[in-house]
């Protein structure tokens, strides 16, 4: 499956220029992301278990569970 063929999600916060947005199309076996700004820019993809692990530390605002996100600490 190309690019071309998968369907891309924007989030309805995203105003009607596209600015500060990004696409996500959710296939089968990854998630792919790209800047809705600049659409020839190519996208990078991402698993399953990886993007969830995103969506949840973005809604939370902190890691959860095993394996979570790790965050960075002062020296």
């Amino acid at each position: 499956m190309s690019m071309s063929e998968i369907y891309w999600y924007k989030s309805s916060y995203s105003t009607a220029q596209g600015d500060n947005c990004i696409e996500v199309a959710v296939a089968q076996q990854a998630v792919h992301v790209r800047d809705s700004k600049d659409l020839a820019r190519p996208a990078f993809t991402v698993g399953h278990e990886g993007w969830g692990r995103f969506v949840s530390y973005a809604a939370h605002g902190r890691a959860r569970g095993a394996g979570s996100v790790p965050t960075a600490s002062p020296n």
